[in-house]
């Protein structure tokens, strides 16, 4: 089977990343993708949550989330709309960042609520607090394709190994981790943490990135990955927007599973 990752470079206008969005997604399955897969927050980057109290939607009437599900049916592919930043009726007043999984036939068939809120001051100069404009979710999600079983994750989840675990003790073949991650920590451990997760669980990794400037002092590091089961890096990415094809077979996660069968070998224990 073929996958196609999309890299973009969102600015803080929806009505203008979804048609690049589009482009890409029909690039991927133009070259034969059956299963294509976007960045978190495909419809905008924004440090400014006055703007986004503007211009976003809740899910009901979102038109990016309209746009990519009628785009999937017309082309028949599978699409993982890595995350929207969408609106919420919680009384704070914060978004939500969530995943979609949408059938060939343009049906959500899983929604996924980022657990794992992105609250760091990395330097001087770059910090972070995500949870105050982000709710977070609360409920791990494995989506039943029907090439698959896939468990949904978004960037900042990827440090919290248990819940990777999970979804593999669940029944996931494949952990998709769409991300918009920091260029410093980008560097340091984005490739490594995706390969750490992919070896633990004997899963492939599907990671589509943001990536460059995207205004308002905020970068992101890019280099989409595709991970085997086995830790193998199958495709890069790199720095600038576009497509990345990889071809999988399913098969190696049986094969991985069975060389390290370390998922059948949990134990209780004690302490500390």
């Amino acid at each position: 089977m073929r996958a196609g990752l999309v890299q973009i470079t969102a600015t803080d206008d929806p009505a203008a990343n979804l048609p690049v969005t589009v482009a890409f997604v029909r690039e991927a399955a133009a070259m034969g993708a059956e299963f294509v897969l976007t960045p978190e927050v495909t419809n905008i980057i924004s440090t400014s949550r006055k703007h986004q109290q503007r211009v976003l939607h809740h899910e009901a009437d979102d038109p990016s989330l309209a746009a990519l599900c009628a785009e999937a049916k017309a082309l028949g592919i599978w699409l993982l709309i890595g995350s929207l930043a969408l609106k919420t009726d919680g009384a704070d007043g914060r978004f939500a960042n969530r995943s979609f999984m949408i059938a060939p036939s343009g049906e959500i068939v899983a929604r996924y609520d980022k657990i794992h809120m992105f609250d760091v001051e990395i330097d001087a100069t770059e910090s972070y607090r995500e949870s105050a404009g982000y709710r977070p979710g609360t409920r791990a999600v494995l989506a039943e394709a029907d090439f698959a079983k896939i468990g949904m994750t978004i960037c900042y989840d990827m440090r919290f190994a248990n819940l990777y675990r999970r979804l593999a003790h669940a029944g996931a073949q494949i952990l998709t981790v769409p991300a918009a991650f920091s260029p410093v920590t980008g560097k340091a451990h984005w490739e490594s943490l995706l390969r750490a997760r992919a070896i633990e669980t004997g899963c492939f990794v599907f990671a589509p990135a943001q990536c460059g400037s995207h205004g308002d002092k905020r970068s992101t590091h890019g280099h989409s990955l595709v991970v085997s089961p086995w830790g193998e890096v199958l495709a890069d990415g790199g720095g600038v927007p576009g497509v990345t094809l990889v071809d999988f077979d399913l098969k190696d996660v049986e094969r991985s599973r069975a060389r390290v069968p370390s998922l059948t070998h949990d134990r209780e224990f004690e302490g500390p």
